[in-house]
């Protein structure tokens, strides 16, 4: 499993980086020595697989530096806030209008699964503002997380958490075949955005890596009310409660510096810590 961390800015795009968009790889070989150990089923196929887990504004354009978007296996939102889904809409028209890929030239629907909160399909109708009476269904295939519930694509099981943030929110835990361990299980857990809460501890527990928000820093956000980001240390404090195996922080706005929440977090957990970078890579 390669984690690949295309945009890490937070609440909006920086200067330097997309909203929050991450494309989870596996490539071929790892499926295949995934099957050969017994932890991916014998019944999937052996080829390389993509699911993005969020797709900010911004991150399309980086999201097609390394896959073709007709090849996408699963897009997996962790909730609807802008920064986490608004580039959707460049999806559906390159989906659907590609002048050779596009379902409208070709005449067969694509139906890319979308995974989201429970109004996913009429907030994306609504973004993308589709006629009266039509809907994006040619193009997606959108389904709802129940909290603890997990889905399977591929070599993959994504596992949705209920956290704490003021819409309907989900971490994701991300279970599949190593590619720095071939043969072997691994856990991918991503925040998405949440405050400090039991769930995200249980989401984060035993991961080989946690990939956590860290939009507040102390002090300077103290007055704003719980429930809606971790900062470094709450981040560094949900990594050491799990027992995650590393951190890596993420979703920092514009104004926050990294090396801030980067000593927050080293403060309260003594594992590897670092800032993910736009277009930055982490194997598993």
């Amino acid at each position: 499993m390669i984690l690949r961390t295309l945009g890490v800015a937070g609440s909006a795009p920086r200067p330097d980086s997309p909203a929050s968009t991450y494309l989870v790889h596996v490539p071929a070989a790892d499926v295949a020595a995934g099957i050969a150990s017994g932890v991916v089923p014998d019944d999937v196929e052996v080829r390389d697989w993509n699911v993005v887990a969020d797709l900010g504004n911004g991150g399309l354009g980086y999201l097609q530096r390394h896959v073709s978007l007709h090849t996408l296996d699963a897009v997996a939102l962790s909730h609807l806030h802008p920064d986490h889904c608004a580039d959707l809409s460049g999806l559906y028209v390159h989906l659907k209008y590609h002048p050779e890929l596009g379902s409208v030239r070709t005449g067969v629907a694509p139906h890319l699964p979308v995974y989201g909160p429970a109004d996913v399909a009429q907030r994306a109708a609504a973004m993308y503002g589709v006629h009266p009476g039509e809907t994006m269904d040619e193009v997606f295939d959108f389904r709802t997380w129940s909290d603890q519930v997990a889905v399977r694509v591929g070599p993959l099981v994504v596992t949705p958490r209920s956290v704490y943030h003021p819409v309907e929110a989900y971490g994701l835990r991300i279970t599949g075949p190593s590619s720095v361990r071939p043969g072997e299980q691994v856990v991918l857990a991503y925040t998405g955005d949440t405050d400090y809460c039991a769930s995200v501890v249980e989401l984060a527990r035993d991961a080989d890596l946690l990939l956590a928000e860290s939009a507040f820093v102390q002090g300077r956000d103290d007055r704003v009310e719980p429930g809606i980001h971790l900062t470094g240390a709450r981040a560094g404090r949900v990594a050491a409660d799990a027992a995650a195996r590393r951190l890596v922080l993420t979703h920092l706005p514009a104004w926050t510096e990294a090396a801030v929440v980067l000593a927050e977090a080293s403060a309260q957990y003594d594992g590897p810590v670092t800032v993910a970078v736009p277009d930055g890579v982490e194997e598993l």
